[in-house]
């Protein structure tokens, strides 16, 4: 209570977490804003059926199962920052524009948001496609095999530029709670989405576990995981390597200053996850495609991508690990540049006990920076994948199933952007003590 009425008492924090709220009370109006002429039968069909589906679908906080007019969430303008990053390390160009400061980041962001409008109208009929073509299937349960009147450009186009420009519209207000509200708007509102997807899964399952007593015990299996990965991430992501600096002090004085380099294990927070999600779900959607086309080895090719990565196979889990640990390595070494640090740290007449500054001190920094690396992109990548595996084993042993409360990937999301928030609250109150201070 004591830190809630600080941040009431402080005015300009009080209006970005308000203007943050009504930004996210924006954002899940419009999920629940479904595309006109949708058959609402069809489509529940479609996602009770498809797993891989309702997973996105959960990441998007439902708007996908809704069919909202923002079908596709933030995934484009994600798609879209994973294009221009690697690009960044294989066009050299890109690379030096990329270290020109603040200068060099919004260009960056501006390139990124223009190729978001491509692939978001690309994505967009992929998505419908692939829905609509799901849909074809269930006229035995007495439910009209078809989304809408889709096999018309007339029909279509329109659903394309309506769900293309929600992706847009979302794009804007992360960028606008980024530079007006409490900060990092993308990763907020995908938080938005996992913490308001929770409820519809908690409510119905715990119905199903009083009249099923066979799913009492995974469901209080999950409980306890959520907690404990919860607890394990919160640990993880705050835990750091401290390199000792010292520090010449003044000429004549003879004092010499210790201080630390703090070097995070989890550096790349929860982007591997997002990178990785994205990736993994590719081939499933790919191969649902090719399952309709007249080739006959163009369907066994399809055949084989839903089977092997249909989110409940060990290819799906192996892939999905590797790719985390992956994007830990890469983003890191965009964002973490060793030969930066060594030379600002010779720069400020510091250096690393035992080795000489410089190049010394960069290979021992990059040496670090790898371990923490790959510790760290492991326990990642075990956190994303252990819940699937233990609904493996549920499913295998008959236990009876319950669908997770929160994925991996969604607790180690949830988790980075509380610990993100929270560091952002506690430097606004403290800025806001200082100026109470120096008017006082």
């Amino acid at each position: 209570m004591k830190v809630l009425k600080q941040i009431w008492k402080s005015k300009d924090l009080r209006k970005k977490i308000l203007f943050t709220l009504g930004i996210v009370a924006i954002y899940r109006f419009m999920t629940h804003i479904t595309v006109p002429e949708v058959n609402i039968d069809a489509l529940k069909y479609v996602f009770d059926k498809n797993s891989l589906l309702g997973a996105f679908s959960l990441l998007t906080g439902g708007s996908s199962e809704n069919f909202s007019i923002v079908l596709m969430g933030l995934s484009p303008y994600i798609n879209a920052s994973i294009i221009v990053q690697l690009l960044t390390v294989i066009v050299p160009r890109l690379e030096e524009i990329s270290k020109e400061g603040e200068q060099g980041r919004k260009r960056m962001n501006r390139w990124t948001r223009w190729l978001t409008l491509p692939l978001a109208f690309l994505q967009s009929y992929g998505m419908i496609t692939l829905i609509n073509s799901q849909a074809q299937v269930p006229i035995i349960e007495g439910i009209d095999g078809s989304l809408a009147g889709w096999e018309y450009w007339s029909v279509m186009l329109p659903i394309m530029v309506t769900i293309c420009a929600g992706t847009l519209t979302l794009m804007w207000l992360g960028e606008v709670i980024t530079e007006k509200g409490i900060g990092n708007g993308t990763s907020v509102l995908i938080f938005a989405g996992i913490i308001a997807s929770m409820p519809t899964i908690i409510g119905p399952t715990l119905t199903l576990a009083q009249s099923e007593p066979e799913r009492l015990l995974p469901l209080v299996a999950v409980l306890l995981f959520a907690l404990l990965f919860t607890l394990v991430v919160v640990l993880f992501t705050e835990g750091q390597r401290r390199i000792p600096i010292t520090y010449a002090g003044q000429r004549g004085k003879g004092k010499v200053e210790q201080s630390f380099l703090p070097i995070r294990v989890n550096q790349a927070g929860m982007i591997p996850i997002i990178f990785a999600v994205s990736l993994v779900t590719f081939p499933s959607i790919i191969g649902q495609f090719l399952l309709y086309a007249d080739s006959e080895w163009v369907k066994s090719i399809g055949r084989f991508a839903t089977t092997q990565f249909n989110g409940t196979s060990w290819t799906y889990v192996s892939v999905y690990f590797f790719l985390v640990i992956g994007f830990t390595f890469f983003y890191v070494s965009i964002v973490f540049n060793p030969d930066q640090v060594a030379e600002n740290i010779q720069k400020r007449g510091g250096y690393v006990s035992g080795l000489r500054p410089g190049k010394e001190t960069a290979e021992y920094l990059a040496k670090v920076s790898n371990r923490l690396n790959l510790f760290g992109g492991t326990m990642i990548a075990i956190v994303a994948v252990l819940p699937i595996v233990l609904q493996m084993i549920f499913s295998q042993f008959s236990m009876g199933s319950v669908p997770m409360v929160v994925s991996g990937a969604g607790i180690i999301i949830v988790v980075g952007v509380v610990l993100d928030l929270i560091r952002r609250v506690n430097a606004d109150l403290l800025t806001h003590h200082y100026e109470r201070f120096y008017k006082g």
